[in-house]
């Protein structure tokens, strides 16, 4: 059984104020993943609604994969003066999320797609072959 480790930055505070912030001041949040494992690849899905292809980064150093980026928030419906926000749920702002691999991976096959507003990371596995040995008898 692969045992999972997961790194990453705590989940931010989600207060207004947070989004005032500079990018460089400013917490992050960490994005959800599901990670699907099959005989032949690994698969990990992250929703990415609202997030432009351009503002996501992945990569992988040695066997621990990133993905961050940026959630910016649409000025076309937050930036009017006669609004009023009744339920804040969404999150806005820098996000990240790290996952330890396991080590079965041809790490590279990575290969990330977008589809359907979904950001989905796969990764063959290693295929080894098995075989019987024979045993040799070793004379004195």
């Amino acid at each position: 059984m692969v045992q999972w480790f997961w790194i990453g930055e705590d989940e931010a505070s989600q207060d207004d104020e947070i989004l005032q912030e500079t990018p460089e001041t400013q917490e992050l949040w960490q994005i959800t993943l599901d990670i699907i494992d099959s005989d032949q690849d690994l698969v990990i899905i992250a929703p990415v609604a609202g997030i432009e292809l351009e503002d996501i980064d992945v990569s992988l150093d040695a066997s621990t994969l990133t993905i961050s980026g940026l959630r910016k928030k649409p000025d076309i419906f937050y930036q009017s003066d006669d609004i009023q926000i009744k339920v804040s749920e969404c999150f806005w702002g820098r996000f990240t999320r790290s996952v330890v691999l396991p080590e079965n991976l041809d790490f590279d096959s990575v290969k990330a797609s977008m589809e359907n507003s979904l950001l989905v990371v796969r990764i063959a596995k290693l295929q080894f072959s098995s075989k019987k040995i024979k045993i040799e008898h070793l004379d004195d």
